[in-house]
C-alpha cells in the first residue's frame, strides 16, 4: 500500500481522537450542569440525570451577583481588547515602515521585556496603583493592558508584508504616514488584527491572578473571581458551577468559531517575512 493512501487518513484519526479529548471536559460540563446534585458523584458515571435540571441555570444566580461578574468582564475585556489592538497597530507600523534612529535597537529591547514574567512585574504594578489610588477599581486592569509587546511583534511582522508600492502611491496622493496606517494599512490586516483581538481576548476573559490581586470588591469582581467564590469551604454546588462554567465559555467559543477563518489566515501570514 502507498504511503501516502493511508498517511492522511491516519492524521486524520489522530486529530480526531485529539479534538474529542479536548472537548470532553466542556461536554462533561455541559452534562454536569444538567443534573441534581446526588448525581454528580455516581458510579458508574452517568453523562446525564435521570432528569434534566435546566433549573440549575437559574439557580447559579441566587447565592452570587453572576450577571454582575458577566458584566464586569465583557466590560473589562472589551476596553483592553480595543484599546490594545489601537497601540499595538500604530506601534507596529512605526516599526514595520518608519524610519528613525536606534529603530532596530528599540524594536529588541522593546521585544526583550517578553522575557520578562508577568509575576515579576506584578509587585511593581501594585504599587503603582496603589500610589495612584486605583486598587478595587476595573482601571487597575485595564490600564496594564493597553500596551502588549507580543501585540507589536504580531502585527510589525504582518505590516511587513504589505507591498511598499502601496504605501509609496499612498505618499504621491500627499497621504502622510497617520493616513497611510489608517486607510491602507489597518484595512489590509483584518485578519492579523482579528488573531490578536482572540489572543487579547482569551487572556483578558481567562485572567484569574490580576483581578484576584487588584480587586476586593464583590460587585467588581469578575467571572474567574466569581467562579472561585461560588466554590464553598465544606460543600460545593456543582452543578450551578458547572452551569455558570457554560455560560463563562461560551462567548469565547462563539467569537472564535465567527473569526476562525481570519484567525488562520492571520498566523500564517504574520510568520511570513517581507521586502
Amino acid at each position: 500500500m502507498n504511503r501516502r493512501t493511508w498517511a492522511r487518513p491516519a492524521a486524520h484519526l489522530v486529530l480526531l481522537a485529539g479534538s474529542i479529548l479536548m472537548l470532553f471536559p466542556f461536554l462533561w460540563s455541559i452534562g454536569t450542569s444538567l443534573k441534581g446534585m446526588n448525581e454528580v458523584f455516581t458510579y458508574p458515571p452517568k453523562w446525564f440525570g435521570e432528569e434534566l435540571k435546566f433549573a440549575n441555570y437559574v439557580h447559579m444566580t441566587e447565592r452570587f451577583p453572576f450577571f454582575r461578574f458577566f458584566f464586569n468582564t465583557v466590560k473589562i475585556t472589551a476596553i483592553v481588547v480595543a484599546l490594545q489592538l489601537v497601540s499595538s497597530s500604530m506601534a507596529g507600523f512605526v516599526f514595520a515602515r518608519l524610519r528613525f534612529p536606534f529603530r532596530d535597537g528599540l524594536f529588541g529591547i522593546y521585544l526583550a521585556t517578553l522575557m520578562v514574567p508577568a509575576q515579576v512585574t506584578m509587585i511593581p504594578t501594585f504599587l503603582l496603583m496603589k500610589y495612584y489610588g486605583l486598587l478595587d477599581t476595573h482601571l487597575s486592569l485595564i490600564l496594564p493592558g493597553i500596551v502588549s509587546a507580543f501585540g507589536t511583534f504580531l502585527l510589525r511582522q504582518f505590516f511587513s508584508t504589505i507591498p511598499v508600492a502601496l504605501e509609496e502611491a499612498a505618499r504621491i496622493d500627499g497621504c502622510t504616514p497617520f493616513g497611510i496606517y489608517w486607510r491602507i494599512f489597518v484595512p489590509l490586516s483584518k485578519p492579523a488584527l482579528a488573531t490578536l483581538g482572540i489572543f487579547i481576548m482569551l487572556g483578558t476573559w481567562n485572567d484569574f491572578i490580576n483581578p484576584l490581586v487588584f480587586l476586593s470588591s464583590m460587585n467588581k469582581m469578575t467571572l474567574t473571581l466569581g467562579l472561585a467564590n461560588m466554590q464553598g469551604l465544606y460543600s460545593t454546588d456543582w452543578p450551578a458551577l458547572m452551569a455558570a462554567t457554560v455560560i463563562t465559555i461560551l462567548p469565547i467559543l462563539i467569537v472564535f468559531l465567527a473569526a476562525q477563518d481570519l484567525f488562520v489566515r492571520g498566523v500564517t501570514l504574520s510568520g511570513l517575512k517581507g521586502e
